[in-house]
């Protein structure tokens, strides 16, 4: 592979202009085919196996016009002044008002008047009136919404207090200012790693191609092999995250190469030859994540990954030809510019070479070759202290409680959080999460007789404060009425009392002979969590198990692999461990802006391995190969792990710092989930980059010694070599630059 890949290198650097049009070709055809293409779907949510999908999916069958489409839904929560009643003439004229002033928008499907359908508190000082539109929120035009927001405030106007629940104003965060931010920080820290605006610009400008290209692509196949409009979503992060990291590493290890006095060409031939193949394996391992996020069984989460996957194979790409290429119109200027000016003092040489940047003078020890001296001198005490300080980090995530969080989550100044506030104060705290009851009794000898047996099971079981009655299909034998609990939607005691509930769905079944289903928001996000629980150790074993097998290809080794899962393990729980601590106990919560704690995103677990594990593993390619390659060449293990850290620790430090930077970003939206991916994601990458890969990986190697290479010998046979350290590169003898076009000189050069 080394040698296939420093081919690649060469003709890239050589070849500039063809790779240049062809990638500025792609990009064009994907841009063209993405405005073009038709509007993606909406993504819809389903959980296949579930008691609640089954629910819809009866619903949908037997109730066809019952309305339970997927358009959004907007509650007008009405509070009457303090003193009064809200069935006062005054404040019901408001009320009526304000909804017949809704119902006459053009994507309104109806607007139910609270005074009609009995929505009114007992107490007479509250009421919320249903509007159902017929396009999903993302499709509601502004002319729809500012009405919405009109007649509110008209009936703010009449002395009332009108919130808005509900979907209708919901949109999607747009963290665009936090990614550019990011990407602001991603310059500084460039600059301040390369010392050369060229060099520190290059991984932003092939990133950013990257997920262009990337994105273009997808958004022009959504609508053909059924993506939505948020698959990208995942795409977007990962893209600029590795699109960085693989544009890092290769322009790192050509600057090596200079350094050694290599040509510009040969340079680019090697750094991609050897730099090149870490890319390849690491773009590998973080492909396997994605793409196994179909494991769990969520259609949306398996489309989200396979876009995702696509991204990343175009960062791969990118960086193995399109970087090379870049590099060739500016060879010299992405040297430090110390490096520079002292070739500007020897411009007598006839190749062109830069001198070497300090290969002739005794250089003062980096930061990183300094700490990898301490951590071989005291391997077992930086391991023990890797692994207590990852431990002890990792304890909150003990208690990890799983659910969806709602508009209860959301900041006290969001018109959401308010109506969800009124209405919970005003019919209890289970409102905003009834339970839909689904009564199939097509095989029961008296539907109606069924239905009421377990409207009157369901009045006398603890926890449930109100049940409707029944409301049956045309045909008759299926029945649906709502449960209210009395504890909230996020609460384990409604969690408890949903599976109570379906535990009797036997004795209903044996006593009536119909089918009891439960579903609803709120069963649905329990079905959620319980679905990813189960999946995340099924997860776990296929993606570590393979990523396990190639990194033993990678790094012809049995114990390297093994360290390298483990390692990711305790960066995961440790990062678990902070999001438990914040967002369930509440520690630092004001600090982070945190309204409310409860429980955890239920997709937060298999989000948060899924993309960590690929950062961790470019870490650990990265890293590892530097020190794999010296070692092969023949340094001992201690001097092997010194080598590897001076060359690629400066790299995947700045990797880190700029990944944090990027993810800590999103902790300063409104939206929970967001600040919640946000704040793991940022503490992972710390825990991962500095404690495990960093600390806890070179104490390992130090001890384990020649150990830490073993590889049975019939393995060693079976495996294939597949050359990463480009141990056949050493034996070439470089062809020169000027060999191959005379005349040809690179444009740019600085």
């Amino acid at each position: 592979m080394a040698m296939f890949l420093y081919r690649l290198g060469r003709v890239s650097f050589h070849k500039r202009h063809w790779f240049l049009l062809l990638w500025a070709a792609v990009l064009a055809v994907a841009v063209f085919g993405a405005v073009k293409a038709p509007a993606a779907p909406e993504q819809s949510m389903s959980l296949p196996g579930t008691e609640s999908q089954k629910a819809y999916d009866l619903l949908d069958q037997r109730f066809p016009n019952s309305g339970s489409s997927n358009g959004a839904t907007a509650r007008l929560v009405f509070v009457a002044p303090h003193g009064q009643k809200i069935t006062a003439a005054g404040n019901k004229a408001a009320i009526e008002h304000t909804v017949r002033e809704i119902a006459d928008g053009s994507q309104v499907k109806s607007a139910l008047d609270p005074f009609t359908t009995h929505s009114v508190s007992k107490d007479g000082t509250t009421a919320y009136a249903v509007i159902n539109y017929a396009k999903a929120n993302s499709d509601l035009t502004d002319a729809t919404t500012s009405a919405l927001k009109g007649a509110a405030q008209d009936a703010r106007d009449a002395g009332l207090t009108v919130e808005i629940g509900g979907d209708a104003l919901s949109q999607m965060a747009t963290p665009g200012s936090t990614e550019g931010i990011g990407v602001a920080v991603a310059a500084v820290v460039l600059l301040i790693t390369f010392g050369s605006i060229v060099a520190a610009g290059l991984p932003l400008i092939t990133a950013l191609l990257g997920i262009g290209t990337g994105v273009a692509v997808i958004t022009a196949v959504a609508s053909t092999i059924g993506f939505s409009s948020t698959t990208t979503t995942l795409a977007l992060m990962i893209g600029l995250a590795v699109g960085i990291d693989y544009a890092l590493f290769i322009l790192s290890r050509y600057r090596s190469e200079r350094a050694e006095g290599r040509d510009p060409q040969e340079a680019a031939g090697r750094a991609v030859g050897t730099a090149g193949s870490a890319v390849v394996f690491a773009g590998l391992t973080v492909i396997i994540a994605l793409v196994g996020l179909s494991v769990v069984g969520l259609s949306f989460l398996t489309k989200m990954g396979l876009a995702a996957a696509f991204t990343v194979l175009v960062a791969v790409l990118i960086a193995l030809t399109l970087l090379p290429a870049l590099i060739g119109y500016a060879p010299n200027a992405v040297l430090p510019r110390s490096v520079r000016k002292k070739a500007e003092k020897d411009k007598g040489s006839e190749s062109g070479r830069t001198p070497a940047d300090g290969a002739r003078t005794p250089e003062k020890p980096s930061p990183s070759t300094r700490w990898a001296r301490f951590v071989i001198r005291r391997p077992l005490l930086v391991l023990l202290f890797g692994v207590v300080a990852l431990g002890t980090c990792a304890v909150p995530a003990l208690d990890l409680q799983l659910g969806n969080p709602g508009d209860e989550s959301k900041p006290t100044s969001t018109t959401e959080r308010r109506a969800y506030d009124d209405l919970s104060n005003a019919f209890g705290p289970g409102f905003n999460g009834p339970l839909t009851i689904v009564v199939d009794a097509r095989n029961s000898d008296d539907p109606k007789a069924a239905a009421t047996t377990v409207a009157d099971d369901l009045k006398a079981t603890h926890g449930v404060v109100s049940v409707t009655e029944p409301r049956f299909n045309k045909a008759g034998d299926t029945a649906m009425f709502t449960a209210t609990p009395s504890t909230a939607p996020s609460s384990t005691k409604t969690k408890n009392l949903v599976h109570t509930i379906r535990d009797e769905a036997d004795d209903i079944k044996a006593s009536t002979g119909a089918d009891m289903l439960v579903s609803g928001s709120t069963a649905v996000n329990i079905d959620m969590a319980d679905k990813v629980t189960g999946a995340i150790l099924p997860y776990l074993a296929v993606v570590v198990g393979l990523a396990f097998l190639l990194l033993m290809v990678v790094f012809r080794s049995v114990l390297v692999p093994l360290k390298a899962a483990l390692g990711f393990v305790l960066s995961v729980c440790a990062a678990f461990g902070v999001i438990v601590a914040v967002f369930q106990w509440g520690w630092l919560a004001d600090l982070l802006g945190v309204q409310t704690v409860g429980p955890i995103s239920s997709m937060m677990p298999i989000f948060l391995i899924g993309v960590v594990f690929g950062l961790a593993m470019d870490y650990e390619v990265f890293l590892v190969t530097r020190m794999r390659e010296a070692y092969v060449h023949g340094e001992r293990p201690g001097q092997a792990i010194i080598t590897g850290l001076r060359h690629s620790g400066r790299i995947v430090v700045a990797a880190a710092v700029i990944m944090m930077s990027v993810f800590a970003g999103f902790i300063g939206l409104s939206d929970s989930t967001i600040k919640m991916a946000g704040l793991g994601l940022a503490s992972a990458v710390f825990f991962d980059a500095f404690l495990v890969r960093m600390t806890v990986v070179p104490a390992l190697l130090a001890l384990l010694g020649d150990k830490a290479w073993w590889l049975p010998g019939w393995l060693g046979k079976v495996l294939p070599n597949v050359d990463v350290e480009g141990e056949k590169l050493n034996r070439l003898k470089p062809v020169p630059a000027a060999a191959i076009h005379e005349a040809e000189q690179e444009p740019g050069r600085v």
